[in-house]
């Protein structure tokens, strides 16, 4: 085993949550593997959740996009952002983990994403950025740890919430892809309403499994933009797809 840098962002506000165990869990475990462990618990450093102008020193574009792009460039961020740029590039993976809240993530952790991953640095507007499997962040790896008060059926292909792997579509192929990252299938906590013991030891021991497997779990085959599947639309080649797929699943080659 390979020793890696990981680095987990963390959103939960109590610090005597289920999640808070799990995360505190992660990091023995980690530990334990001989890995370097960080972690940016949001809460705790009470993390400013929205991406305006006072985030990028003194720039003139009007267009935002834009002017985060001036502001990466000058070395004008702010100094949080930076440091937490800073975290990611030094990062041999990253953990992503939360609550599903509202079918996403909670508004914090979005707000660390909108602002971390600024324009030149998680993504750019010129027309020769590579994006989805090319970008800063290629060759690192990516998972999330979600936890739900959901059961499993109901988060599956028939279940009244959707499937699990849908909902996770914009946080694994939108925010992890887009950047380049490797990702790894995420790991569901469900029914978590209704723990007992039992139920949380068995959780603990499929996180430490999935985390034993870091560095060598097969990634989802997502399709890289320049890998010749996708015409100059943008849209995926006639014949391309596996037979039978429709929607998200278009995109896994």
């Amino acid at each position: 085993m390979v020793a890696m840098n990981i680095h987990i962002v963390y959103a939960h506000p109590s610090a005597t949550s289920l999640n808070a165990s799990l995360r505190d869990e992660a990091v023995k475990a980690l530990d334990e593997l001989g890995h370097q462990v960080t972690v940016s618990d949001l809460y705790a450093m009470n993390w400013k959740a929205t991406a305006d102008y006072d985030d990028l020193g003194p720039v003139e574009d009007g267009n935002f996009m834009a002017a985060s792009g001036q502001a990466f460039e000058a070395g004008s961020l702010s100094a949080d952002i930076l440091a937490e740029q800073e975290k990611l590039l030094a990062s041999d993976a990253i953990l992503f983990q939360f609550p599903l809240w509202w079918f996403s993530m909670p508004a914090i952790m979005k707000g660390w994403v909108d602002r971390v991953l600024a324009n030149g640095f998680g993504y750019g507007s010129g027309r020769g950025w590579k994006r989805y499997g090319d970008g800063r962040l290629a060759g690192k790896r990516a998972m999330a740890v979600v936890t739900t008060g959901a059961a499993e059926a109901h988060l599956s292909d028939r279940g009244v919430n959707g499937s699990f792997d849908d909902l996770m579509f914009p946080i694994n192929h939108g925010i992890f892809f887009y950047t380049g990252m490797d990702v790894l299938p995420p790991l569901l906590i469900p029914s978590t309403v209704k723990f007992d013991e039992d139920d949380y030891a068995a959780a603990a021991r499929r996180l430490r499994e999935h985390l034993e497997t870091l560095e060598t779990t097969e990634p989802i085959a997502y399709r890289k933009q320049a890998g010749g599947d996708y015409d100059q639309s943008k849209r995926l080649k006639p014949g391309r797809e596996r037979p039978g797929t429709t929607g998200f699943d278009l995109h896994i080659a």
